[in-house]
């Protein structure tokens, strides 16, 4: 059964671990990743990834890209995004701390954030907006 709007916004908003999928050229299946994302119901989603990477370089050429996310339990649901990027920027300090709050206990945090800084390299923010979806809620098995 597919999911209404807030339903799956709300299920967006959770802190799932994503599958980004992008673009990966002409004789090629898409990329398709793990990452950590940002989304509040009714905005636009971020992610955050290296300045100049291999995932940024294929999602500023194709200019969009699309976010899978799942669970098993209680039900086996799924939200499935994509939209174009709408942003850009340098990623910053603060950005890095809301995004590791997200996923990392709360005493983990700093720690991951301040190793994260000073050894992952320069970091961008892409800004998606959600454009088309597609959703389920399958039940239990």
């Amino acid at each position: 059964m597919a999911l209404t709007r807030a339903q799956r916004e709300q299920f967006l908003a959770e802190p799932h671990i994503a599958a980004l999928a992008v673009d990966a050229g002409e004789g090629r299946a898409p990329l398709t990743v793990p990452i950590w994302y940002q989304y509040a119901p009714g905005g636009d989603l971020w992610i955050m990834t290296g300045d100049g990477s291999r995932k940024h370089r294929l999602i500023e050429t194709a200019g969009r890209f699309s976010l899978l996310v799942e669970r098993v339990e209680p039900t086996i649901r799924y939200v499935s995004v994509e939209g174009p990027v709408v942003d850009t920027r340098p990623a910053t300090l603060e950005d890095l701390q809301e995004i590791s709050a997200r996923y990392l206990p709360a005493g983990k945090v700093d720690g991951y954030v301040d190793f994260a800084w000073k050894n992952h390299g320069a970091q961008v923010v892409v800004r998606m907006r959600p454009e088309r979806w597609l959703t389920s809620d399958l039940g239990t098995v």
